[in-house]
């Protein structure tokens, strides 16, 4: 009983380890595509956030990226000065400050939303059959 128990603990082990490459793995392929489109992770962040949300204000795209909203102040002018972000009066209380997308703004966001979104090759390199029984297995994973 004792080494089957070693031998699950082995092979949940084994699989986390696999994983965190992954996760590794996908991290060097974020900050690649960051560079190559001359963006910094928060700044993408920004961009899948107001692409989700639509107009928001800074302070809950602050909440969203998890700092304080002088931090979202650099971020947003760096973005607005690309032509990817514009702010706004917001209608029912001129004392608030919307962020909105521009077009530019939804047209790269969507690209590297795209480009992240594609299956690294580890997971490519599985058969179909393979890559659905993977998902499965974490969808079981997460099933609350």
């Amino acid at each position: 009983m004792d080494t089957t128990r070693a031998r699950e603990r082995s092979a949940g082990a084994e699989a986390w380890e696999l994983l965190t490459r992954l996760f590794h793995d996908h991290r060097r392929r974020f900050m690649a595509i960051a560079h190559e489109f001359e963006l910094a992770p928060q700044q993408i962040a920004a961009l899948k956030t107001l692409h989700e949300r639509g107009a928001i204000p800074m302070s809950e795209l602050a909440g969203s990226l998890r700092c304080d909203t002088s931090n979202v102040t650099g971020i947003v002018d760096r973005l607005e000065q690309r032509g990817l972000v514009e702010r706004r009066n917001d209608a029912s209380d001129r004392r608030v400050r919307l962020l909105e997308l521009t077009e530019r703004g939804a047209e790269l966001g969507r690209e590297v939303g795209r480009r992240m979104r594609r299956p690294p090759a580890e997971l490519t390199r599985l058969s179909v059959a393979d890559q659905r029984a993977l998902r499965d297995i974490l969808r079981r994973g997460f099933a609350e």
